[in-house]
């Protein structure tokens, strides 16, 4: 009797599963809803069928077969009516979710629905607000970049219109010969020729900086001394600073050794420098230091350019910056792209670059990893 009513409610339950998966099969692009409700059905008629088929059996009769029944159908109608509040429930959850997708305004930025959420939910509402947001800080950078290549477009096809039409005006002056005394005819030829030497500059300028956004930057790293940089920057642009009426001082502890490669490390060092002599007033004092804080080696260079205003230091390494509203540059100016080249450089070497407003001037600061100190380096104690 026993084997007979496990075999019945066994058959009966797999049957009945049988039919529910098949039944969740042919619906499962259904709502969420619609599932839970098949799943409790399934659990109900299965037990019901179950007791049913026990009862039947045991050939209850009268009075106790209709309690029995009737317990099983009230226990069946209870739970079915949990599962449909249960997927109500969920189903609403979803879709206050799915309200909050569509509801994202142009800004980008999600805000889940105020709605308590399962566990499940909630875990997709975290991730969809983090997608957003990286989303929108994307097209944030998206815009700059584009913003900047325009400016970066105009700004650098003004500053070759302008000395190229200075140029030719010189040539056809030197062609029609009205410059034809040796001393306009010779100063007419030292300007193209600075002329020349400028664009080649700019053009330079501008091939590096498209590596440097091309990620094709590629650095030869060695262990090298930031004081050797610092002198051999500062013997360069020495003529410059004379030129220019500055005083140049270095002060760079000899153990400061960084992997890098000198080539590009020096010439981000060497834009900082020639920038603060181009803005230090004559008789002032471009003074460049280096020295170990901690894991970190630093270098920075202090001008006397009277301050940068608080609202143009995040985009002093913009490309094309120059602070200035004029675009039309002097002698000496390059097409504003000396440091954003510095940046670029730096950060290729995992490093920062950061300004300060100190003193008479601004500090312009370069953190880069130390290297570990070699053998020979290390100091005793």
């Amino acid at each position: 009797m026993i084997v007979q009513i496990v075999a019945v409610a066994a058959g009966l339950g797999l049957v009945i599963a049988a039919l529910g998966l098949a039944l969740l099969r042919v619906l499962r692009r259904r709502s969420i809803g619609v599932m839970l409700a098949v799943v409790a059905a399934v659990t109900v008629a299965a037990t019901l069928a179950g007791v049913v088929a026990i009862t039947l059996a045991m050939v209850i009769e009268g009075r106790p077969k209709n309690i029995v029944l009737t317990v099983v159908a009230i226990g069946g109608l209870v739970g079915l009516g949990v599962a449909l509040v249960n997927a109500r429930t969920v189903v609403r959850a979803s879709r206050s979710l799915v309200t909050a997708v569509e509801n994202v305004p142009p800004s980008g930025r999600f805000t889940p629905p105020p709605t308590p959420l399962p566990a499940e939910l909630r875990t997709i509402g975290a991730a969809l607000e983090q997608a957003y947001e990286r989303l929108r800080l994307g097209r944030e950078r998206e815009r700059a970049l584009e913003s900047a290549r325009r400016e970066l477009v105009a700004w650098v096809s003004h500053d070759l219109r302008t000395p190229l039409a200075g140029m030719r005006a010189m040539v056809e002056a030197l062609e029609d010969g009205v410059a034809d005394d040796p001393e306009t005819v010779k100063r007419y030829h030292v300007q193209i020729r600075v002329e020349v030497d400028r664009l080649t500059g700019m053009v330079e300028d501008l091939f590096e900086l498209s590596r440097i956004h091309a990620g094709s930057l590629r650095l030869s790293l060695a262990r090298t001394g930031l004081g050797d940089l610092v002198a051999d920057t500062l013997a360069a642009v020495e003529p410059l600073a004379r030129a220019e009426g500055v005083r140049l001082s270095g002060e760079a502890d000899p153990h400061v050794p960084v992997y890098a490669d000198a080539g590009h490390l020096g010439r981000a060092v060497r834009n900082l420098v020639v920038n603060a002599i181009r803005h230090t007033p004559a008789g002032g004092t471009v003074l460049v230091r280096a020295a170990a804080d901690g894991p970190a080696a630093r270098l920075s260079v202090l001008d006397g350019c009277g301050g940068i205003p608080e609202e143009d230091l995040p985009r002093v390494f913009d490309v094309a910056f120059r602070g200035e509203a004029a675009r039309t540059p002097g002698p000496d100016g390059g097409a504003g792209l000396g440091l954003a080249i510095a940046r670029g450089i730096v950060e290729a070497h995992d490093g920062g670059i950061g300004v300060v407003n100190e003193g008479p001037g601004c500090r312009f600061t370069i953190t880069l990893p130390l290297a570990p100190a070699a053998p020979d380096e290390r100091r005793p104690g």
